[in-house]
């Protein structure tokens, strides 16, 4: 081709040269491109007969152009990289033409001219691949090298970044840190059950020594009366072995915890002090076997005798049996039991017992049955176990008794008279579980992250033809695997802080909001965790796949974390009652004088955000705009709402039941879950930074914060193309900037992890240890 007569006729052939020299490159050209490419150089009427039947000629399979002819094509588009600027070198159509008007003498610019559409039809006919694969094709190893310098640059200080993302618990932070550090904490090398369990119980009766297991209870029973400290340190401990994290949340979260939140003084008395200590191991018997996040349908049985002032705990058919209880198997000596209060034949639904399971021998009680789960996906450490109860009784005072109780006439008494009220307050109470879930998932996910990132920015693998290796994390395809996920995790990060101090400072009037939230969020959370620990296994190959280099063990552990404190699609199910709920109440509020308002505002909407111009600005500025950002995420959560509600009332309208209808608009309320928490985490990420004082840190957090906010719109642009909120060209400059922020977020991505401060103790993957 570059010694056909054709070429130098005619310069502007030259722009198809490095299109060519990629479909051949990999020596398959493949039927769909034939035809694509085929196509549009026969509309192309400014090529002359013999042009277009040579340009044609290269798109047969049976006669390939020879090795040296690819070879030529090659050396061509090499000797004139030198030329091209960096945003040239994104598109094979820029390369081209720069080839094109260095051959060209006296060439006719109107047939140039003519050709630039028609060849960018062509390059999109190929696909994005080529667009990928420009930068590489017209590198050098000065590009190369240029690359490298720059991805090892950093633009803050790490030590001002962890300042900002520890905040007050820095010090307690480090604490932990300093302890998980200590060779008692090593990681057990075994694949013996009873030994690792043991191992976990010797790691969480440590942390008991240190006064962490008991940091949330209050002072007079050996705590802190520091609920904020407990999450820390939970979150803390969730960068070393999960196991421990979940042992150690089991006894000192929701078992001692569920004492403190639903039990009274006598209760606290008893039993708060040993379980801070781990004298009295303990279990949360929530789940069984037939009801999993349906509580309020357990069948677990509490029958009161008034005679004898004592209680009967029965397990009434194989499903009612609880099941999968951490601490059961082997340690656990009491549990906090969920069961329907029967008194007289009435049920009264759902009130919390504690009820002892074996003695500090480790003998079974009379009417206790335990079966071991056995091995697990992951989390092999906790003692999973079955638990049924013939015939157990216990005293009176062994109900937990803060929102139902039995008085001394033996009737059933509570201060809060609705049943469902009751129940969900008591449920409430519980709520920190699905605080501490979502960061210790998410300290998983950092730990993974770290790994991932650390081994792809030293790891080389290909390059530019004749020129050295480069680091894998230099590709874009590897940059758009992890970066995004980093910037997620930054996000959330500062958004599981808001949802802790809700919590902390709630009132009860918060609490329908707050518990929503923490659904959402640790939905959001874990699921989040979940796609970030298998792309990093991807993106770490082979390494990834060894145990030594712990993504295995990360990934096993946390998978469950979407199950357990309530089922992700449950949660956000529950998430969407709870915004249909404030979606009635405001119209149920409003009087006609507000109704129009609502209508203006909804009008000012349309024209401020969906006029031909807003949803078709492609500019930068425009793009890379916090309002722009948060206006869009705040149009998606209203109008999969409103829509949501609408589906709702028709098919109540039509006569069918709430149940039913609810059942038909699932798929629509989990979306309105999603929509609602990615709104609050992107909102949380922008207030953070207009906190932040250090302009470097500020400056590489608004650049993770608008790659998780375009990362996101670019994950939902067919619902924004479908609203017509955004037009196509619109979506595809949201793609083309999110691959520029995920390069500039690349440079520094090493010192993000930094700023994590997970010491290489806890990584513990040989392919992360710094050789320094």
């Amino acid at each position: 081709m570059i010694n056909s007569p054709l070429l130098k006729a005619n310069p502007s052939l030259y722009s198809f040269l490095p299109m060519f020299y990629m479909v051949w490159a990999d020596d398959v050209l493949t039927p769909s491109e034939i035809k694509n490419i085929q196509s549009l150089i026969n509309k192309q009427s400014w090529l002359k007969t013999e042009e277009r039947e040579l340009l044609l000629s290269y798109l047969n399979p049976a006669k390939p152009p020879s090795p040296n002819e690819i070879k030529s094509w090659l050396t061509e588009i090499k000797r004139i990289s030198q030329e091209l600027s960096p945003e040239m070198k994104t598109s094979l159509v820029d390369i081209g033409n720069k080839l094109a008007e260095l051959n060209s003498i006296g060439r006719d610019e109107v047939a140039f001219q003519n050709a630039q559409q028609p060849l960018r039809d062509i390059e999109d006919a190929l696909g994005i691949i080529s667009r990928e694969s420009a930068f590489h094709l017209a590198s050098n190893d000065r590009a190369a090298t240029e690359a490298e310098t720059l991805a090892s640059e950093k633009t803050f200080s790490v030590d001002n970044l962890r300042a900002i993302l520890d905040g007050d618990q820095a010090a307690l932070i480090t604490k932990v840190k300093t302890l998980l550090s200590d060779p008692e904490f090593k990681y057990p090398d075994t694949g013996d059950l009873t030994e690792y369990r043991e191992k976990v119980l010797h790691w969480c009766k440590i942390l008991a020594s240190q006064g962490y297991g008991n940091r949330a209870y209050p002072k007079e029973f050996g705590g802190a009366d520091d609920m904020e400290g407990y999450f820390t340190i939970m979150e803390t401990l969730s960068y070393h072995d999960l196991s421990m994290v979940i042992k150690f949340g089991v006894q000192f979260g929701l078992f001692g915890m569920s004492i403190y939140f639903l039990g009274t003084e006598k209760h606290h008395k008893k039993y708060l002090a040993d379980a801070g200590t781990l004298n009295l191991p303990g279990c949360f018997a929530m789940t069984e076997t037939g009801h999993g996040s349906n509580v309020k349908g357990i069948e677990t049985t509490a029958t009161y005798d008034h005679k004898s002032g004592k209680i009967t705990i029965h397990t009434p058919s194989p499903k009612a049996q609880k099941e999968y209880i951490g601490n059961a198997a082997l340690h656990g000596q009491m549990a906090t039991v969920f069961a329907k209060l029967i008194i007289e034949g009435t049920d009264y639904g759902v009130s919390a017992f504690v009820v002892p399971l074996r003695d500090k021998k480790g003998v079974m009680h009379q009417g206790v049955t335990i079966k071991d789960c056995g091995r697990k996906m992951g989390l092999n450490g906790v003692d999973n176990g079955v638990i049924r109860f013939d015939n157990v009784v216990i005293p009176k005072e062994s109900m937990l008794d803060r929102f139902a109780s039995i008085d001394e006439n033996g009737q059933f008494a509570s201060p809060i008279s609705s049943d469902n009220r009751r129940f969900f307050t008591m449920l409430g109470t519980l709520v920190g579980g699905r605080i501490g879930i979502p960061r210790s998932g998410l300290s998983a996910t950092k730990s993974g992250l770290t790994i991932a990132i650390r081994y792809a920015d030293g790891r080389r693998q290909f390059g530019p033809e004749g020129g050295t290796e480069v680091p894998i994390l230099n590709y874009r395809t590897h940059q758009r695997r992890l970066m995004p996920l980093l910037s997620n995790a930054y996000a959330l990060h500062f958004s599981l802080q808001y949802l802790t101090q809700r919590f902390l400072k709630r009132t009860e009037e918060d609490m329908q909001e707050i518990e929503a939230l923490a659904a959402g969020l640790k939905s959001w959370a874990t699921w989040n965790a979940t796609a970030s620990l298998q792309e990093c296994r991807e993106a770490l190959g082979g390494k990834g796949y060894l145990a030594e280099n712990r993504i295995a063990a990360l990934k096993n552990d946390t998978e469950i974390y979407t199950t357990f404190e309530g089922d992700n699609t449950v949660l956000m199910q529950l998430v969407a009652k709870s915004r249909l709920s404030e979606f009635r109440q405001e119209f149920g509020h409003m009087n006609l004088f507000g109704m129009l308002n609502y209508v203006t505002d909804q009008a000012k909407v349309s024209i401020q955000e969906m006029n031909p111009i807003t949803i078709r600005n492609t500019d930068k500025e425009h793009l890379l705009d916090s309002e722009f950002h948060l206006a869009a995420f705040r149009y998606r959560e209203k109008s999969i709402l409103a829509s949501s509600a609408k589906r709702l009332k028709h098919y109540i309208d039509q006569g069918m039941d709430s149940f039913d209808a609810f059942n038909q608009c699932q798929y629509h309320l989990v979306m309105v879950g999603h929509a609602y928490i990615e709104r609050i985490i992107l909102e949380q990420f922008q207030e953070k930074i207009s906190e932040v004082t250090d302009e470097g840190s500020k400056h590489i957090l608004t650049k993770l914060c608008q790659l998780f906010a375009l990362s996101q719109i670019e994950k939902h642009k067919g619902w924004y193309l479908e609203a017509d909120y955004m037009a196509g060209a619109k979506t595809k400059a949201i793609r083309q900037l999110v691959n520029t922020l995920c390069l500039e977020v690349r440079q520094n991505a090493v010192a993000l992890t930094d700023a994590f401060g997970i010491p290489d103790t806890l990584l513990s993957a040989p392919i992360a240890v710094r050789n320094s």
